[in-house]
């Protein structure tokens, strides 16, 4: 069976299924998950207007509670992934 090819972001993966977004390698210790809350029309595009983000630790062991390390709700798509790329560094680095 031939690896599926992920879009990338800043070099690390990001996959969309629906209005949720997981950015980061789960094979990494953290990885980023993103939900659209809220959306707006610009023009004819549908983009996102609230995006909730969540750095979660990836260690299956650990309760769904305890995986969750932070989380934040910011507008925009950009600026979540801007927040969610710098988090998921300092995360891997530590």
């Amino acid at each position: 069976m031939a690896e599926k090819e992920f879009s990338t972001y800043k070099g690390k993966p990001l996959v969309r299924c629906g209005d949720e977004l997981y950015f980061g390698s789960m094979a990494d210790r953290f990885v980023i998950r993103m939900q659209i809350k809220s959306k707006k029309t610009v023009g004819d595009t549908e983009i996102a207007d609230k995006v909730a983000i969540q750095l979660l630790c990836t260690d299956p062991d650990l309760s769904p509670r305890k995986q969750l390390v932070k989380s934040s709700e910011k507008s925009g798509l950009y600026v979540a992934l801007d927040i969610a790329d710098v988090w998921l560094e300092r995360a891997l680095k530590s």
